[in-house]
């Protein structure tokens, strides 16, 4: 049996919807907050059917046990039918004496189906949140880099005796379950070489016409496929800073700006598990993307816990000078420069020096593989160890 590690996600007090991937942990975390909470679990198939055909059935349900406070649907995408009637309970419910009051909370690993069957009767009554692979404040223990760069923080892995095998039984059931067997794709083969081709892209501006050509198929259905990667919540883009139109500084800025957004796997060994390797590929590029991909899916776990979230980005030049990160919200303005490097050299502070240079109400931070901590021209420079380690939710990330 797995252990149960304490999470920063805080569950609302109202209904909410919980989004996260398979394998991060979901149903352990609101089984742990909510024991006594009715539960119905649409992964089974006799209680999915059941719902599918007869959806009153929960006002049924519910109208039987006046006393029980929360309800919680797993897997609510499986059955969005069921939609209406949670918002119809939830108004029903939503005035009167506080031991009345119904919670929702609703789980789901893919919003495809939400989008189109109703997720919107729900908007103001139940609130969106995400959940995600652990950060590595979270762990009562200390977790190695290189195990983290290689098979990722699942909580589903992390706990696995056998992760390398455990990854590829992962990325094969989500393939068949959540997008075969749902019929998102019609050819499984095209879309299983998709997956191998747009998996170097991770890390990289996405250019859709170069990734349909080395999966040989049309660049409309490469845009398909990863609108569904989106949806399934196996991978996310991230926009460039250059899309940040409301910013004053941001509309005096002179530098022109790559618009393109960047593409990355959600975890670092979901990535490492469908990056083809062989004697060609240099060893320090897998490793590359692959911090940066962690990176990535930590500052997205702390962000989602904040209580005033950032809006993530990345920034770019036309003339190729990059930041990897870039925070912008009401708690500050952060640049994060991330290099796969033990020492630090003058230029791998180029970037951030133009950054600051057209922002200079920016606080910088290049993150690296070293051990010290250091302020150099300005930036501070953290080891990547220390950085994770000192991230928690709502304190600046620097």
């Amino acid at each position: 049996m797995a252990t149960y590690f304490p999470r920063f996600f805080k569950p609302p007090g109202q209904s909410f919807f919980l989004f996260g991937p398979r394998g991060t942990g979901k149903t352990t975390f609101l089984r742990h907050h909510f024991p006594d909470a009715l539960w119905i679990d649409l992964l089974r198939p006799e209680v999915h059917r059941r719902y599918l055909a007869r959806p009153e059935r929960l006002r049924e349900l519910t109208d039987a046990r006046p006393g029980q406070l929360t309800v919680v649907i797993d897997e609510v995408q499986k059955a969005p039918n069921l939609l209406p009637v949670v918002h119809g309970l939830i108004e029903e419910r939503q005035v009167g004496k506080e031991e009345q009051k119904l919670r929702f909370v609703l789980t789901g690993s893919s919003a495809r189906k939400l989008k189109k069957t109703g997720v919107n009767l729900l908007a103001g009554r139940a609130l969106y949140k995400t959940f995600h692979p652990f950060l590595f404040s979270e762990l009562p223990f200390a977790y190695p880099m290189e195990k983290a760069l290689r098979f990722g923080m699942l909580p589903l892995v992390l706990q696995a005796p056998e992760p390398e095998q455990t990854l590829d039984a992962y990325v094969s059931l989500y393939i068949r379950e959540e997008v075969q067997y749902e019929g998102l794709v019609r050819h499984a083969g095209h879309f299983s070489r998709f997956l191998e081709a747009v998996s170097f892209s991770h890390g990289q501006l996405l250019n859709l016409s170069n990734v349909a050509r080395d999966c040989e198929v049309n660049r409309k259905t490469v845009e398909n496929y990863v609108q569904i990667l989106e949806d399934v919540l196996l991978a996310f883009k991230l926009p460039s800073f250059g899309k940040l139109k409301t910013a004053p500084f941001n509309k005096k800025a002179k530098r022109k700006l790559q618009a393109h957004p960047k593409f990355y796997f959600f975890d670092t060994g979901v990535f490492h598990t469908l990056r083809p390797k062989g004697p060609l590929d240099k060893p320090e590029e897998i490793a590359g993307a692959a911090l940066e991909g962690l990176v990535a899916q930590q500052l997205r776990a702390w962000n989602a816990c904040n209580s005033k979230p950032f809006n993530l980005y990345f920034w770019r030049s036309r003339s190729g000078l990059e930041v990897d990160f870039i925070l912008y919200g009401e708690k500050g303005f952060y640049a994060i420069e991330v290099k796969n490097s033990a020492k630090l050299k003058p230029e791998h502070l180029k970037s951030l020096n133009a950054f600051k240079k057209d922002h200079p109400q920016a606080q910088t931070l290049l993150l690296y593989r070293g051990s010290e901590r250091l302020k150099i021209q300005g930036h501070l420079c953290l080891p990547c160890e220390t950085f994770f380690a000192e991230l928690l939710p709502d304190r600046p990330p620097i």
